[in-house]
């Protein structure tokens, strides 16, 4: 039976661990030093060297060399018995086998004995998480003080899972998620010392596709080595069910020209020709994360080739990095609500959708309207003395403001907003201004706020895409009243009044309501599932006025 790539390239010495100089420095000096101490603890993600490590380590607690900083030299026989596996004192143990109190208790009955070969006892428990919590009590006495022979290596990927008793008596080393180009290096030394040829784009994807675990990526050239052929990209996307980067680019694209049709069109594309759809979510994820990236003036980080890095340039410049999040969020979600649909394509399909809704949410020219709508509202004396600016100018706000008061009442909006028809109206230059409030008010009140109750919906999709938890909460308010600038929102219960009514919460909802209607107003939430308001000469605060608040009305009073 053929070793496999991972194994028959394990590390033997410490030269050969790629991406984790700061725990094999620490851990060669302390070798050398003769410090070496009686518990590690490696944690960090699958695949990064953490029993490689604790191999070397073990090795070197017993090698024979005479120089302590040359160990393991990898001649003597104990390391030569490490190498075959056949050395008798070092225990490897599955915790996720092995969880159980009665394991830990026969571990701590044997541990007394002495070695059988070597100075050391090495004991490396993996996956140490896995051990149930009566199993680390049993532990914590052994691992405190074990006997002078014993040794003992933790190794796990849930740091987060290992009792502070434990970590609090072992030397803790992190170990780091590798790099593209580190993983790259290695697979191109492999493929070289076994004569598998491999275009530099496949073993660069192959990298990108193990998510910085060294094991994983050995493991896709072993499996890519198999088929007899040069590993190309074509090879990779048939075995791995991926898809090509120019599927994605073209999907890209079509969001940018905004053309649902032909997203559509790229996406099952892709999925006909055998593509995973999980992965095509990732997939897209993966370079939408790196238009962020060059958006942000990262592009290093991106890890694109060359040639979909410009193209990718070209993306980033296109879209705001507000679209990119609201993309990147999208998608993302559809990469989790795929598992177990019975419609694979139904979560990237909602998501495309979800995309191609953002420009038509919020238009560039919202910009040029709030200016323009900010500027009426200025003294009169601002308006005379730039009289072309206005004349220009406000035409346009009206005209994208208020149409529905334009409309019924043209005459009044424009003798009391245009110098030129102040110029008509020489007779009284001074007050239509100055009763513009009283006159107008009423009627552009009532179309803002029927404009205002039938965008609803939109205003809470751009609140959604700042804040998710304020837009669950808008889901139980509702316009009430507009009077004065002020937007009364009713709300169903307390607690969403109170998430509404915060001062960072407001400026969000004010902010999509100026975006999306170019209107600047003031919010107040109130509770509005009462049935009547409460009368005058009952308290306020009181108890009657709380019952009445949650839906309670008053059937009798009596003296």
């Amino acid at each position: 039976m053929t070793q496999a790539l991972y194994r028959k390239w394990r590390p033997q010495k410490w030269d050969e661990v790629a991406g984790q100089d700061h725990v094999t420095k620490t851990l060669r000096n302390a070798v050398a030093g003769g410090r070496i101490g009686h518990a590690y603890l490696f944690s960090g993600p699958r695949g990064t060297g953490k029993t490689s490590v604790a191999r070397l380590l073990a090795k070197a607690a017993n090698c024979l060399h005479e120089t302590p900083a040359e160990r393991p030299c990898n001649q003597c026989q104990y390391c030569l018995a490490v190498n075959k596996g056949s050395f008798l004192d070092l225990i490897e143990i599955d915790a996720a086998s092995n969880n159980g109190v009665d394991d830990v208790r026969d571990l701590r009955d044997k541990i007394n004995f002495s070695p059988n070969q070597g100075k050391y006892k090495i004991y490396i428990i993996d996956e140490v998480h896995m051990l149930s919590t009566q199993a680390f009590n049993a532990l914590l006495k052994t691992l405190e003080e074990p006997p002078p022979h014993a040794i003992f290596i933790l190794a796990t990927t849930e740091i987060n899972k290992i009792p502070a008793t434990v970590l609090s008596r072992c030397q803790r080393h992190e170990f780091k998620r590798a790099s593209v180009e580190a993983i790259t290096l290695q697979l191109k030394e492999i493929a070289n010392s076994e004569k598998i040829p491999a275009d530099d784009e496949a073993l660069t994807l192959i990298a990108r596709q193990a998510t910085g675990s060294f094991r994983d990526a050995i493991s896709l050239l072993d499996q890519m080595a198999s088929t007899g052929e040069k590993i190309t990209l074509k090879n990779i996307h048939e075995i791995l069910g991926t898809a090509a980067s120019q599927n994605v680019l073209e999907l890209v694209d079509s969001i940018q020209k905004s053309q649902p049709a032909e997203g559509l069109d790229h996406l099952h594309e892709a999925l006909d020709a055998g593509t995973d759809s999980r992965v095509l979510a990732r997939q897209i994820v993966e370079y939408l994360r790196a238009l962020l990236l060059i958006k942000l003036g990262n592009p290093d980080q991106a890890n694109l080739p060359r040639e979909t890095l410009k193209q990718a340039a070209k993306h980033a410049g296109a879209f705001s990095a507000r679209h990119i999040l609201h993309m990147i969020r999208e998608f993302n979600a559809a990469a989790t609500d795929l598992r177990g649909g019975w419609q694979p394509a139904l979560s990237l399909e909602l998501a495309l959708a979800g995309v191609m809704e953002l420009p038509e949410e919020k238009q560039p020219v919202v910009l040029l309207q709030t200016s323009s709508t900010r500027a009426t509202t200025r003294p009169t004396s601002q308006a005379t003395t730039m009289p072309t600016s206005q004349t220009e100018t406000m035409p346009t706000s009206q005209a994208t403001n208020t149409p529905t008061s334009q409309a019924t009442n043209p005459p009044t909006s424009q003798a009391t907003n245009t110098p030129t028809s102040q110029a008509q109206d020489s007779p009284k230059p001074v007050h239509p201004p100055k009763e513009k409030p009283t006159l107008t008010a009423p009627k552009e009140t009532d179309s803002d706020f029927t404009r205002l109750a039938k965008e609803w919906k939109k205003i809470k999709l751009a609140v959604k895409i700042v804040n998710r938890p304020l837009e669950a909460a808008l889901n139980s308010c509702r316009p009430k009243e507009l009077k004065n600038g002020i937007l009364t929102l009713g709300c169903d219960n307390e607690f969403a009044m109170n998430l509404a009514s915060k001062n960072d919460n407001v400026e969000v909802v004010t902010k999509a309501i100026l975006d999306t209607l170019d209107m600047d107003l003031q919010i107040k939430c109130v509770i509005s599932n009462a049935r009547q308001d409460t009368p005058a000469d009952i308290k306020q605060d009181g108890m009657v006025a709380e019952a009445l608040k949650v839906g309670g009305k008053i059937t009798d009073i009596q003296d």
